[in-house]
């Protein structure tokens, strides 16, 4: 039989109360009862269940996690960060699919925020005033989001679009093409606003292709459209669009990198086994979810100590070449 409260307090020669404090608010018990505690939770193994643990804390031990779209490889990655670091602490997670719909994601977050101590927000389609609001409520930490007030963990989206820049132009493309995701993406927006300045700064022609479905079919359904501009090279928002262009356009006979490069961001484990294998962008998807857990406990545990503003230290992404980019096709004629 699993060790009880009462075990851990006969072998300590505390009572069972003094225990719960010891475990709860250890600071309201002397360091040398606290010590017989440890010793005696060590020694039998002792793991409060839990409910009981609510019942002592307040708190239910649940965080939730909201995502636009679980079978997104991307938001994949950052399930695993979250549940890993979650796990560290014996914490539970609830995992919430909106299908991108901003309707169905705020039904989701109100329903969730009823059951967890707080929640994982990653990528929001929701108004930045929704998610404030939503913030007073609740803890709440942001992935990819960016709202005032609201505590949060970001990619450098603007950098990341510099370092596709330079690498096509290093390469001697001067035409390059942007396909475009979701309108309602911050991430999409920022890498929008970034790729513009780092084209401008290059004296790069840019042709804005989208907005497309950030999905292998977006890809595909924007193909036509990128191969129409002349473009060189293309950059994508994510590597779902890349991997969905590069069917179409070998269905087309275009050759990747000879004819067009295509560079995409995010690095999902599909990029590499892609044909040809994808250049793009790495972002740190399953860091992100550690911080952003790391960060939901100390709101929920000290919240005076986690500043309440979005971090400006954001998670910087990683040039990836392979295959699917190379040097500029020569004039034609």
């Amino acid at each position: 039989m699993p060790a009880t409260i009462r075990d851990v307090a006969l072998l300590a020669g505390v009572s069972p109360s003094t225990v719960s404090r010891a475990l709860s608010v250890p600071d309201m018990v002397n360091v040398d009862t606290r010590a017989r505690v440890a010793i005696a939770v060590e020694r039998l193994h002792y793991h409060p269940n839990r409910a009981a643990r609510g019942l002592i804390t307040g708190r239910t031990g649940n965080v939730g996690l909201v995502v636009p779209d679980v079978a997104n490889p991307f938001f994949a990655s950052v399930v695993k960060g979250v549940q890993a670091r979650a796990r560290r602490d014996d914490i539970a997670v609830f995992v919430a699919d909106t299908d991108e719909e901003p309707a169905v994601e705020a039904g989701l977050i109100r329903a969730l925020a009823k059951q967890v101590d707080g929640l994982v927000l990653c990528s929001p389609r929701s108004s930045a005033e929704d998610l404030a609001a939503i913030a007073e409520e609740t803890n709440v930490v942001l992935i990819n989001r960016g709202v005032m007030g609201v505590t949060g963990i970001r990619f450098d989206d603007e950098d990341a679009m510099r370092q596709a820049l330079a690498h096509l132009v290093a390469l001697g493309h001067r035409r390059i093409a942007w396909v475009a995701g979701p309108e309602a993406s911050w991430s999409n927006q920022h890498r929008t606003v970034g790729l513009r300045a780092a084209a401008t700064a290059r004296d790069v022609e840019l042709i804005e292709v989208g907005n497309f479905a950030p999905t292998y079919e977006g890809g595909v359904a924007a193909a036509d459209q990128v191969v129409a501009t002349e473009a060189t090279a293309v950059v994508t928002y994510n590597d779902l669009i890349a991997i969905g262009l590069l069917s179409r356009l070998h269905a087309r006979g275009i050759s990747v990198p000879d004819d067009l490069s295509v560079l995409g961001v995010d690095d999902i484990e599909m990029s590499r086994m892609a044909i040809p294998a994808l250049s793009t962008i790495r972002l740190p998807q399953q860091r992100a979810g550690q911080i952003a857990v790391e960060t939901l406990i100390g709101l929920i545990t000290m919240p005076e100590a986690v500043p309440p503003l979005v971090r400006s230290n954001a998670l910087t992404g990683e040039l990836i070449v392979r295959n699917s980019t190379g040097p500029a096709p020569s004039p034609k004629g």
